[in-house]
């Protein structure tokens, strides 16, 4: 597989001390800001671009065989800075890792380790072919999953995300898909007082990761 371009200085040093080989680094102002912008596609380098290794991703059967597991299965988000900052918020909790289907979701891109600030280098991401049947084998595994549905009647902080916890978000716009839905053991919502309808999934992703922290 090809190596991959990413860029900013967070991203870039955390990959020099995560899970795939740096092949070659370009910083300012040995290389010109406009030479790093050609390079990467992007004016958000901060001074320093990279190439390293393909994306690592993991297995997603060994997730499962982690004691008392915590992981955030996302269905079919697509925006690669939202998986990024989800990526962020699983790995500071301490999340064993964040599953995405192979289709119709965002990989990890440059832009994916951007938002994340390099937390993708050291958090495990596995890709599944189908999240409703890969949800099933966590169920035998005996995870308990639960939906994130803004119109679940019940909130995180009753439901018991202390054990082996799966927390599914649903993509952009669209929440989750039915069958997935049905996947799960239970749906759970974030209480609201505002105007608005929903939460970025980023955000609504960080709090539960967080009510799963402070309930273990």
């Amino acid at each position: 597989m090809a190596s991959q371009l990413i860029y900013g200085k967070q991203p870039v040093a955390e990959a020099e001390k995560g899970q795939r080989r740096v092949q070659r680094v370009w910083r300012a102002p040995e290389t010109s800001s406009a030479e790093l912008e050609r390079l990467c596609g992007s004016p958000d380098h901060q001074g320093v671009v990279a190439e390293v290794d393909p994306y690592p991703y993991a297995d997603p059967n060994q997730l499962l065989s982690t004691e008392n597991a915590l992981i955030v299965a996302l269905d079919q988000v697509q925006d690669p800075r939202n998986l990024g900052a989800v990526c962020r918020s699983a790995e500071a909790a301490g999340a064993t890792g964040v599953v995405i289907p192979e289709r119709r979701s965002a990989d990890v891109t440059a832009v994916t380790c951007k938002a994340s600030a390099g937390a993708v280098e050291h958090l495990p991401i596995a890709h599944v072919r189908n999240l409703a049947d890969w949800l099933g084998e966590a169920k035998e595994a005996g995870f308990w999953i639960w939906g994130a549905d803004a119109e679940a009647k019940e909130a995180p902080w009753d439901a018991d995300l202390s054990g082996p916890t799966l927390l599914v978000m649903g993509g952009e716009g669209k929440g989750l898909r039915p069958r997935v839905a049905s996947a799960c053991d239970g749906l759970i919502a974030l209480p609201q007082r505002g105007k608005i309808d929903s939460l970025n999934v980023s955000a609504a992703a960080t709090a539960l990761l967080f009510e799963a922290v402070r309930q273990r």
